[in-house]
């Protein structure tokens, strides 16, 4: 093999460092589960989103919503303010974009 083959062949390959894949490992794992793809996708149509808002759209117990908006939060994709007994939910400002740029190269 020549010279100039051989250093085009082991130039260096540009990759993720282990923190950037572990975020966003935990991210994509997050939005894996339908239901936590179907929460982020109605959260992130409008600015922010009651609870009680999310909770009807699915046959299912608010504690296992909640369970869900937990991973999603854990995840870092989504934040959340009490106000009095409601919770609001809205995207974590660029979470989206990030995967979308990770995504796309």
């Amino acid at each position: 093999m020549s010279k100039q083959a051989e250093s085009a062949c082991c130039a260096g390959i540009t990759a993720l460092d282990a923190a950037r894949a572990d975020d966003l490992a935990a991210q994509f794992k997050a939005l894996g589960d339908p239901v936590r793809l179907r929460l982020l996708s109605m959260i992130a149509a409008r600015d922010e989103v009651c609870v009680c808002e999310l909770t009807p759209a699915f046959d299912l117990s608010q504690p296992t919503i909640s369970h869900h908006l937990k991973l999603l939060r854990q995840a870092a994709l989504i934040d959340s303010e009490r106000r009095g007994t409601w919770v609001y939910y809205r995207v974590v400002p660029g979470a989206l974009d990030r995967l979308a740029a990770f995504l796309a190269t």
